[in-house]
């Protein structure tokens, strides 16, 4: 979608398109201990996958592996993509669409970034309610889980 914008020094007219943002979630799985949660210290506030904004020149992946050390301080491999969330409504900042990962952490996990606190949750005690749209997301995630599990393994000899 074009639109025009006035600058409010100067008058001058120009034409954007205004597109989505696009984002990424990392689901990352912990030692066998279960899945990794950060407390949003921004709005909006609460339990939350690690994420955020991919930044201009930064592939998907780079961005995942980014916002996984900034937020969570853990070093993440990558163990796939999992699925790519687009509804409009999904962040009520604006419209963004995120590419979810699933990842394996390593180090000693620690809140921090936007984090106010990390919490490691097995998955049948996940918190009733998450930011954004992440309850869909962990919750389709949790209906493949285990055969996601067994083929990682294979792949990946872990």
């Amino acid at each position: 979608m074009l639109t025009e914008e006035k600058c409010s020094r100067c008058g001058y007219e120009t034409r954007r398109h205004r597109n989505p943002v696009p984002t990424v979630d990392i689901i990352i799985e912990f030692q066998d201990q279960g899945l990794v949660l950060i407390e949003r210290a921004n709005p909006p506030t609460g339990w939350a996958l690690p994420g955020g904004f991919v930044d201009y020149g930064e592939s998907l992946e780079a961005a995942a592996i980014r916002e996984a050390r900034e937020e969570t301080g853990l070093t993440v491999t990558l163990l796939g993509q999992f699925h790519t969330y687009s509804d409009p409504r999904r962040d009520p900042r604006q419209h963004t669409i995120t590419t979810v990962y699933v990842a394996q952490g390593e180090g000693q996990p620690r809140a921090a970034d936007d984090a106010r606190r990390l919490a490691i949750f097995a998955p049948e005690l996940l918190p009733p309610v998450l930011a954004f749209d992440h309850s869909l997301i962990l919750s389709e995630y949790l209906k493949v889980r285990p055969q996601w599990l067994d083929i990682i393994k294979k792949v990946y000899e872990i």
